[in-house]
This record gives C-alpha cells, sequence and structure tokens, in this order.
C-alpha cells in the first residue's frame, strides 16, 4: 500500500459542492444566490402567501358572509344510528359516554339527535339537542329524552 492508492470508504464524501467557501470553490462571490435583491441576503424569510409583490390570492378573492364567532356546532346522530349502535351492543340507555366508547362522537362534541331513519327499541336517550322529528319518534317507542 503507497500513499497515492489511498481513497476514501464509501459513503464517507459527499459529489457536491461546497457553497459560500470563496472564489476558488467554483461557486465563490455571490454563493449561487445572484446579485442583491432580499433573497440574497442572510436571514431571509418570505412571508406566508408572498407572491413577489403581485396581489396574493388571499387577497384577490372576494370575501363575502358571516361566520359568527359565538356559533356553537353539533355533531349529528340520526335515529338509525342510534337503532344499530342498541342492537349491536345490547344498550338501553344511550348518552354522550356510551357514543364516545362506540367510536361515533369525541368527547367534546355537542350531540344533536335527528329523526333520520326508524327507531324501534326503547331507548332512554341523553344529548345536548334533540330535533322535534326525534323527540316525537322516541317518545313514540316509549323512550325518554334528557337534555344534558
Amino acid at each position: 500500500m503507497k500513499l497515492h492508492t489511498l481513497t476514501p470508504a464509501d459513503g464517507s464524501t459527499k459529489n457536491r459542492k461546497r457553497i459560500g467557501r470563496g472564489t476558488g470553490s467554483g461557486r465563490g462571490g455571490t454563493s449561487t444566490r445572484g446579485h442583491k435583491g432580499a433573497k440574497s441576503r442572510s436571514g431571509y424569510k418570505s412571508k406566508l402567501g408572498f407572491e413577489g409583490g403581485q396581489m396574493p390570492l388571499q387577497r384577490r378573492v372576494p370575501k363575502f358572509g358571516f361566520k359568527s364567532l359565538n356559533r356553537v356546532e353539533f355533531k349529528p346522530v340520526n335515529l338509525d344510528t342510534l337503532q344499530s349502535l342498541a342492537e349491536q351492543h345490547n344498550l338501553d340507555e344511550i348518552n354522550l359516554e356510551s357514543l364516545v366508547s362506540h367510536g361515533i362522537a369525541s368527547k367534546n362534541d355537542k350531540i344533536k339527535i335527528l329523526g333520520g331513519g326508524e327507531l324501534k327499541a326503547k331507548l332512554n336517550i341523553s344529548a345536548h339537542k334533540f330535533s322535534a322529528s326525534a323527540v316525537a319518534a322516541i317518545e313514540k317507542v316509549g323512550g325518554s329524552v334528557n337534555t344534558i
């Protein structure tokens, strides 16, 4: 083995030019950043949605409507969902904990029971809100409604 035959181990060196290492490196001077302007300076960071001075899309698109900051969103659950839940798990009482444990709602959801589908089982249901048709259908089969 002689000094002129030595080579670095495979994977120990990178085959790229190092940037910002002087004019002799082949990438000197502007270090591939071009001439002048904000992008050539250190610490440059563009704003989110910045389009090079063109009016950004967020400001070009017309705004309309109103979104209340105080609105309350409810997770809708239909009667047919409650019927299948009661049949599968042999339940006679349905509340927020049972809906969360069976993956129908998450623990922070507010639940509104809607009158979609058909209810055959006599259930005691606790929820945040009920539609009029849901209350009528639940009480028709002998169940009870409890607003949380």
